[in-house]
Formats: structure tokens, C-alpha cells, sequence
């Protein structure tokens, strides 16, 4: 009878043993699905605007006068939502001016970098590029304030059919989206070309002008806005607007003057 009491109980024994043994197979398969995929930071702007919208029509007016087609020819794109040209060119008297304006999305990808990251070497690329295309010579290069988050402008002179070009490039970056404003400009038969301060100018407000159509494609608030409260869109400021503004910093510095020029009232009057 102890033996075969014996059996029963040698037999659990030998489960209880076997359940306990572990293949370090079935940890390393458990560690490998809880293990944390790779992310990045997702890109600010999702979408590009209607590139040949981007700028009002007195600016494109005041630009490019007597365009040759106001509302712009859009250039062949593989994705318009990621990669947009808009161009415009006329003819006034013997002075011809020619504007394009460029857009480039840059989602964020896992392998690639975040969309900022990608955007910034690209539009170090353009600018590179803007100082040799078509030929240019003695390239002038420098950054610029108050349009996105960073901005080059690139100056250069180029010859075509014997005609000199002026041309003035910026390049800038609004988080993940990199706009490139190319503006040149010559005169014909023997007439002056333009002045390249007045060129720069030209293409900086363009420029600042596509960035905002960008932030407000996406329903953002661009980095500049404020650069452009006194902007009317054909590239001359409202100075009403300017003047309330300085009105404005002078109460601030002044006090109230109403209260006869004796400064500040005091809170709570």
C-alpha cells in the first residue's frame, strides 16, 4: 500500500517541477512586442496653399507691372501639396520684371528627421543654388530678420542675349515648409536695370506675404504676423496704422494725455 501511495505522489512531484522550468525564448519574444517604437515630433503644417494665391493682386500689380497674366501660371508639380511654383512676368515699357514664388512641405518622418529638421538643410540648398544659377556671379549673401523662423537673402547679377539681370532670392523657413522668392528684373534697349535695394525690398514682402498664406492655410499663427499689421498687400504700409501704433507706444511711455501731460494715473483712477 506505501508503494503504490508513493506513485501518485512522485508523479505530481514531477509536474510541479516541469512547470516551473522557463524557455528564455518566450522572454525574449515578450520583450521584443512591449518594446517602444521609434517617433518623431510631428511637423507644425500639414498642407501648402494655392501657391499662385499666396499674394494679393496689388502686390503682384505693384511688382510686376503689366503681368502678363495676374493671376499667375502654376509650374508642373509632381504633388502641388508638397511642392508648388507660381510665376509671373511682364513687360513695362523696356522694363521687365519676372517673380516666382516656390513652396516645399517637409513632413516628419522616423527615418528622415522631424519636418523642421529637413526643411532647414533644404533651404540651405536653395540658397546655395541662388548664388550660381544661371551662372551668377559675385553673390551677395545674408540673413534677414522678421519673415518665418530664419531667412537668406541672395543677391547676384546675370547676363542673358546681352541684357543684364538683377536678381534678388530669399529663402525662408516657416517650420517645416521652406519658401523661395525669386525676383529679378532688366532693362531693355539700353534702358536702366532696377536697383537691386529696390528688388530686395520687392522680394522681401513677398516673401513675408507667403509665409503668412502658409501659416494660414494650416489655421496658424505665422512667427512675423506682426511684421506685417501695417502691410496694405500692394507693398506700401498704411501709415494711419502706423501712426496709431506710434501713438500707442508713446502713451505707454508718456502716460495718458489726457490727464494734461503729468504722466501715468495712478491704478485704480
Amino acid at each position: 500500500m506505501l508503494a503504490c501511495a508513493a506513485v501518485p505522489a512522485m508523479l505530481v512531484a514531477g509536474c510541479s517541477s516541469d512547470s516551473g522550468d522557463k524557455d528564455p525564448k518566450d522572454d525574449a519574444s515578450k520583450s521584443a512586442t512591449t518594446s517602444p517604437s521609434p517617433t518623431v515630433a510631428p511637423a507644425k503644417f500639414a498642407k501648402l496653399p494655392e501657391v499662385c494665391k499666396t499674394l494679393p493682386k496689388k502686390m503682384v500689380g505693384s511688382l510686376v507691372p503689366h503681368a502678363k497674366d495676374e493671376k499667375g501660371k502654376t509650374l508642373p508639380s509632381a504633388d502641388i501639396n508638397e511642392s508648388a511654383s507660381c510665376l509671373w512676368s511682364g513687360l513695362d515699357g523696356f522694363q521687365y520684371r519676372q517673380l516666382t514664388v516656390s513652396l516645399k512641405l517637409f513632413p516628419s518622418d522616423v527615418g528622415l528627421g522631424t519636418g523642421d529638421k529637413r526643411a532647414a538643410a533644404y533651404a540651405k540648398q536653395q540658397v546655395e543654388k541662388a548664388g550660381t544659377a544661371d551662372g551668377a556671379k559675385g553673390a551677395k549673401t545674408g540673413a534677414t530678420s522678421g519673415i518665418g523662423d530664419e531667412a537668406q537673402t541672395v543677391a547676384t547679377t546675370t547676363k542673358k542675349d546681352g541684357d543684364e539681370f538683377k536678381n534678388e532670392t530669399v529663402v525662408s523657413r516657416t517650420a517645416n515648409v521652406v519658401v523661395t522668392v525669386e525676383y529679378r528684373g532688366a532693362g531693355y534697349e539700353d534702358a536702366k536695370p532696377p536697383k537691386p535695394e529696390d528688388l530686395a525690398k520687392g522680394a522681401q514682402k513677398a516673401t513675408r506675404e507667403a509665409v503668412l498664406a502658409v501659416a494660414d492655410a494650416n489655421g496658424a499663427v505665422a512667427p512675423d504676423e506682426g511684421a506685417t499689421s501695417g502691410d496694405t498687400g500692394d507693398g506700401k504700409t498704411d501709415d494711419k496704422a502706423d501712426e496709431k501704433a506710434d501713438e500707442k507706444a508713446d502713451d505707454a511711455k508718456n502716460g495718458d494725455k489726457a490727464d494734461g501731460g503729468k504722466g501715468a494715473r495712478p491704478a485704480g483712477n
